[in-house]
């Protein structure tokens, strides 16, 4: 487990490349945060480390990108997936990500779907504390 502050955008970034390293395909990361902890910084570290160059950006209005690298990245933001029932999820994509064993597969807001969620390998937590971030990483 790893905890500590995160001072400045770069300091996420370096976090987010630093388990991007750990990745391995099929791995699956959630992302959990308050509004402007951070949470797509992070992903462009993540991203970097998985060999991907191409800007990377919050998924919330299109639900999820698709990024490729030397291990593709899906980026899923679950923030308009609450109250969703299974067959709704199901039609949006949901059985499609969670079943690519080929990528790293990254979901911003899991508590929105927890009870679809399979377990992750690791778990981000950011949280803002006046102008710095915390971040916990459980997982291995």
């Amino acid at each position: 487990m790893q905890n500590s502050l995160l001072p400045d955008a770069q300091a996420t970034r370096q976090c987010g490349f630093d388990l991007g390293l750990l990745a391995r395909a099929g791995d699956l990361i959630t992302l959990s945060g308050p509004l402007g902890a951070g949470k797509t910084t992070f992903a462009q570290g993540l991203a970097r480390a998985l060999g991907i160059s191409e800007a990377i950006s919050s998924p919330t209005f299109v639900l999820m990108n698709e990024y490729r690298g030397a291990i593709p990245l899906l980026h899923l933001d679950a923030y308009r997936l609450e109250g969703l029932d299974y067959g709704a999820l199901r039609d949006a994509g949901w059985e499609e990500f969670v079943n690519r064993g080929d990528a790293v597969r990254l979901v911003e807001w899991p508590e929105m779907v927890a009870m679809w969620l399979p377990a992750p390998r690791f778990r981000v937590t950011l949280e803002i504390e006046g102008e710095v971030r915390r971040v916990t990483v459980t997982g291995e």
